[in-house]
């Protein structure tokens, strides 16, 4: 057992000593799967607070041969496999967190060295009769012992990106880091050595010029996270056990903390989560290990469109986005997708890879991008603020007047000539148009499911607000009437979508008509 190779199982009995741990055994079923094939190159990418290191922790606890964990993954998910102790504690482990080691390597500029040092001392320690002194590489010791014994190794890489997220600038440093990853897992000597490589990180493989720096790793990240999604984040039914348990209301803790789209899984921040569960607190607890300050000098770039972008998903909107031409850097940004592709690895937004849209996953999340957004004092932002507030005023006084004539401004301020008369845009318009809701209500609904039909916005009110803000229901229509749509909201039913809601309820009709840009609209009181 070293400090690098052939660990113990120790780090990962600290996560199941924990209050709470949530099995994700079942990603050694898809390692033990790839191990020892072509496959088994894996970069598995997600933000900070998602359990990447938990992860790093419980593969190299299983595959180690530095410890004997038959029992401690005996009750979980893995030991129901014919495969459970085919692979267990079978394979020579190399395990380093990168952004530790900048400590003891005296800084970012010592890291290479220092891992290779480390490692090769206790290789030698292993392997001391076969390895000569004279190497001094890594990749070559790694191959040396493959050929001397056929034993292979299984490399896992924690926080693999911090070099090139934390010396974005440094062309060195990560020139030197580049080649050492490639030195380490590319080529004909690599594929006989390595039985498995894990790395993970908040960023994807760095690119360069649009081929992956590691083209023969398969990644699994906040765009794509394909058969891993269930181990990344937790689950909604893993949530609902825990809500049952800790006796949480399991409707406000999706509001507050799911919304992150991976394959046909909703996932939930595992730290908010966790916090929750144990405190009871219902509050963002993004920034209890992060700051927004990290993004600040993101959104605050030149690019057209990316403002309106982020007021939109601020809104609720969902915004197209182009993902393909992000260079997994922090220095490569060269328009709107570029920053927008980066807050979705962040965390920061969700994506749809359906639709290709971003969007703000949460309140936890729309908490935090509000107030990095508000602290840059945007011009943007705050005539939209204004403009809003007074629009949630009229509509609350049920002043339908009023309300048309604020929607229209909106509709003329915000939309360019182009998309003036599109159907969608008047979608984009309304939500927009109501962004100070964010304060009282959650993120709106748009297209929900009701009765006959689907309600276009459902605005539900925080708890705390609902004795003093109604739900709301919208429905908007495109060269009809107010009237026509008021009465598409009683005739299919539509307020049985919050049936469960025990508040006041206003169902709102809106109608543009495109010949003379004019929007009209009528407001009325549910009567249960």
């Amino acid at each position: 057992m070293g400090l690098f190779v052939n660990p113990d199982n120790r780090a990962f009995q600290v996560a199941l000593n924990s209050e709470i741990y949530i099995d994700k055994t079942g990603l050694l079923n898809y390692t033990n799967k790839v191990i020892n094939t072509l496959q088994g190159y894996i970069c598995n990418s997600r933000p900070r607070r998602f359990g990447k290191s938990i992860t790093a922790n419980m593969l190299a606890a299983y595959y180690s041969r530095g410890c004997d964990s038959t029992d401690m993954f005996s009750k979980y998910e893995i030991a129901k496999s014919n495969d459970f102790k085919k692979h267990m504690n079978k394979y020579d482990v190399i395990h380093f967190d990168t952004q530790w080691c900048l400590e003891p390597a005296g800084g970012p500029q010592g890291v290479v060295s220092y891992i290779t040092k480390t490692v090769l001392e206790e290789l030698r320690a292993c392997y001391g009769e076969i390895l000569p002194e004279s190497i001094s590489s890594l990749p070559a010791a790694l191959a040396y012992i493959n050929e001397a014994t056929e034993r292979k190794f299984v490399i896992i890489i924690d926080e693999w990106d911090i070099l090139i997220r934390d010396e974005a600038n440094n062309s060195k440093v990560q020139q030197e880091y580049i080649d050492f990853l490639r030195g380490l897992f590319k080529g004909i000597a690599p594929t006989k050595y390595i039985a498995l490589a894990y790395m993970t990180g908040i960023l994807p493989i760095k690119k360069l010029k649009t081929q992956s720096a590691l083209n023969n790793f398969y990644e699994f990240t906040m765009l794509d996270a394909d058969r891993l999604a269930p181990y990344i984040g937790f689950t909604e039914e893993e949530v609902a056990v825990l809500c049952k348990k800790y006796g949480r209301d399991y409707d406000k803790v999706k509001h507050w903390y799911d919304g992150y789209v991976l394959e046909d899984y909703q996932v939930y921040n595992p730290r908010a989560v966790v916090s929750l569960m144990l405190n009871g607190k219902y509050k963002s607890y993004w920034s209890d290990t992060g700051s927004y300050e990290t993004i600040l000098p993101l959104i605050n770039k030149d690019f057209d469109g990316l403002k309106t972008a982020i007021i939109e998903m601020l809104s609720g909107a969902d915004v197209k986005v182009n993902t393909r031409m992000f260079q997994n850097d922090t220095v490569s940004f060269a328009n709107k997708d570029d920053v927008l592709t980066y807050l979705i690895h962040l965390g920061y937004l969700g994506y749809d890879q359906n639709t290709q849209s971003a969007f703000v996953p949460n309140e936890e999340i729309r908490i935090e991008l509000k107030d990095a957004v508000e602290s840059t004092k945007w011009n943007e932002l705050l005539t939209f603020q204004q403009e809003s507030e007074e629009l949630l005023n009229a509509t609350l006084d049920m002043d339908e007047e009023l309300v048309a004539a604020k929607i229209e401004k909106i509709h003329e301020d915000y939309t360019s000539a182009i998309q003036y008369n599109n159907e969608n845009s008047l979608s984009s318009v309304l939500t927009v148009a109501y962004l100070s809701a964010m304060l009282y209500y959650f993120k709106p609904i748009r297209e929900f499911p009701s009765g006959r039909g689907f309600v276009d916005f459902v605005f539900i009110p925080k708890t705390e607000y609902i004795n003093d803000y109604p739900a709301m229901i919208i429905e908007l229509k495109w060269d009809k009437s107010r009237e026509a749509a008021i009465e598409q909201i009683k005739n299919k039913h539509y307020p049985s979508a919050i049936e469960n809601y025990t508040g006041d309820i206003l169902l709102v009709g809106i109608n543009y008509d495109k010949k003379t840009k004019e929007h009209q609209c009528v407001i009325e009181k549910y009567e249960k």
